[in-house]
């Protein structure tokens, strides 16, 4: 995959979940569609303008009037298809004719929806098209087919896609237990790391799903959100924190990272060796059973009310998790920022970590 076609491809999924979310329940423009498909009618329509789109359009009228459900559903009934604005305000033309080019490839065998795909294809805008013999509706966008689905049928899924991130998170929060274990003992490897940002990175992809679905449903999607917002809490700062105890040292921040691991499949991101060579930590210089230093951060996070600049303080004095265990109350009171009774918090807070009291910093 080139460069290009991979920065495309990373973008799609976040361009097709805004305009599931511009087409979901409660929308102007799915208000319009259900009162299209009500009335037994069809249509397609451009989901905005441009000089391609022009380009292979013929005939039709110019109207430029504001886009409501009723002006959707009215002007459908002419032959041919409407042109929506980019902002998706305003419909700018009616009872157009589509000529997109015929050698384009295309799986649909229906007319309007042969002309959808192309029209798409060539131009790089989304196209709708609402199907009156089955009552459905789809939309085109870079080849690819997305159906529009019932609001019913959607929820049941985004219920389903829930239980599994509550599964992965499960699991995720068993991981950083079991690192939380092995840094207590100063024996964390590699893999045990790379083990950690595999959870984080399979946890983020459900979650993506789950908010998918959120933003198809629309309206309809609010108590499914609030439940994916607890369920996804903490996630984002457990991989921060993680890549922030073990950075090598002298390596620039975005050398070492788990941003990458998007990229993978799901087969290559069940290899753990993978995983932490996408991070950053190469094989040959770091193998699967070298021991890691954690500096401390995952277990600062779980002290209420430590300011982040305090704790970064306390890692650049100590340098290490086993040091910062070692130090004394009143050598933590010492620094900026910390104060003693956040020196006291501090190591009734270790105590506890050291002790098995508590292993999943940041996520509970």
């Amino acid at each position: 995959m080139t460069e290009d076609a991979a920065d495309k491809a990373d973008g799609a999924p976040e361009r097709v979940r805004h305009l599931m979310a511009l087409l979901a329940p409660g929308t102007p423009i799915r208000d319009g569609l259900e009162r299209i498909l009500h009335g037994h009618n069809g249509a397609l329509i451009v989901l905005g303008d441009s000089p391609a789109v022009r380009q292979v359009s013929s005939g039709g009228f110019d109207i430029d009037v504001q886009l409501t459900p009723q002006a959707l559903r009215e002007l459908s009934k002419m032959d041919g298809g409407l042109i929506l604005s980019s902002d998706h305000e305003r419909i700018l033309a009616a009872a157009v004719h589509f000529v997109p080019d015929g050698s384009l490839p295309t799986m649909e065998t229906g007319t309007r929806h042969r002309t959808a795909d192309r029209v798409s294809q060539q131009t790089g805008v989304p196209v709708v098209v609402a199907s009156a013999s089955m009552s459905t509706l789809a939309v085109f966008l870079d080849g690819d087919r997305h159906r529009i689905e019932e609001p019913e049928t959607l929820l049941s899924r985004a219920n389903q896609a829930l239980n599994t991130l509550n599964s992965y998170r499960a699991r995720l929060v068993d991981r950083a237990a079991q690192l939380t274990v092995v840094e207590v003992h100063d024996v964390a490897t590699v893999d045990d790391v790379a083990a950690l940002a595999q959870r984080i990175e399979m946890t983020r992809r459900i979650d993506a799903e789950v908010r998918g679905y959120v933003s198809a449903l629309g309206v309809e999607g609010r108590l499914v959100g609030l439940q994916r917002d607890e369920l996804f809490a903490g996630v984002d700062e457990q991989s921060r924190l993680l890549v922030e105890d073990y950075r090598p040292e002298g390596i620039d921040p975005w050398k070492f990272s788990l941003a990458g691991l998007h990229r993978l499949s799901w087969e290559d991101l069940g290899n753990l060796t993978l995983v932490a060579q996408t991070m950053g930590l190469d094989p040959r210089t770091y193998p699967a059973t070298m021991v890691l230093h954690a500096r401390g951060h995952r277990q600062l996070s779980t002290i209420g009310e430590l300011p982040p600049r305090a704790a970064q303080t306390i890692v650049d004095h100590f340098g290490s998790l086993q040091a910062l265990y070692a130090s004394s109350t009143s050598e933590l009171s010492e620094l900026s920022g910390v104060g003693l009774q956040r020196a006291r918090s501090i190591r009734a807070a270790l105590e506890r970590i050291f002790e098995g009291d508590d292993k999943t910093p940041g996520l509970h």
